[in-house]
């Protein structure tokens, strides 16, 4: 083999070695961009993360519209939503109080109705009513209309002390309701200390009685800061 051969076969391996590199090194290029691309998407979304910060309850406001459909659904439900839990315990106590009431008349208000009926029947077998009299006294004809109408007296004002409960406790149902509103729309009412009241003595206009001299009077005002 020539000198000359060897050396063109030579060069012709060097050039495909340098092209060979050319294109490996450029495909790490490119890799090297694609990576860095992605990594400014990765930095670009999460930047446009929004990042949610805890709630500030010393500025919070209570939506009224919201406190008043919740006590409307729940008995105490826009008390806890205002955050006023010293409320529920009065608003519970007088549930508690109103079912309580309900329950005894109605109990009561049923016992005497049917000692009522069984003092009004005929049959001696009906006896519930002996339940209700003291040791030792019984019914006879002499006394059985005063005991019909002490009956039928206490028979009337159970029932009515029971619908009495009843009415009560829608009173303190809607008492709840309304008064989760006001406090919730209350909420905004400044309180601050700019609240003042002065009391001063002033000059009051007074041309009615026609006399230059008398047309004003000494007085007092109240100025209300707020």
């Amino acid at each position: 083999m020539h000198w000359t051969e060897l050396m063109n076969r030579l060069f012709v391996i060097i050039a495909l070695l340098a092209m060979a590199l050319t294109g490996h090194a450029q495909e790490e290029a490119e890799l090297v961009v694609d990576t860095l691309r992605t990594d400014e998407v990765s930095i670009m979304i999460d930047s446009t993360k929004q990042v949610k910060l805890p709630r500030d309850w010393s500025t919070w406001k209570p939506n009224p519209q919201r406190a008043l459909w919740l006590a409307l659904v729940l008995p105490g439900a826009g008390q806890i939503y205002n955050r006023k839990y010293w409320k529920l315990p009065i608003f519970y106590g007088g549930f508690m109080g109103c079912i309580y009431a309900l329950t005894w008349n109605n109990m009561m208000y049923k016992d005497y109705s049917q000692a009522y009926l069984d003092l009004m029947d005929t049959d001696p077998s009906t006896n519930s009513y002996n339940k209700f009299l003291h040791l030792g006294v019984e019914i006879t004809e002499a006394n059985e209309n005063r005991f019909k109408q002490i009956f039928k007296n206490r028979k009337d004002k159970y029932r009515r002390w029971r619908d009495m409960s009843i009415f009560v406790m829608i009173g303190v149902y809607a008492l709840s309701v309304i008064d989760a509103y006001v406090d919730a729309e209350l909420s905004e009412f400044d309180i601050s200390k700019d609240l003042s009241l002065e009391v001063r003595p002033t000059v009051i206009p007074n041309y009615a009685g026609g006399n230059p001299l008398q047309a004003q009077s000494v007085g007092l005002s109240c100025c209300l800061n707020f």
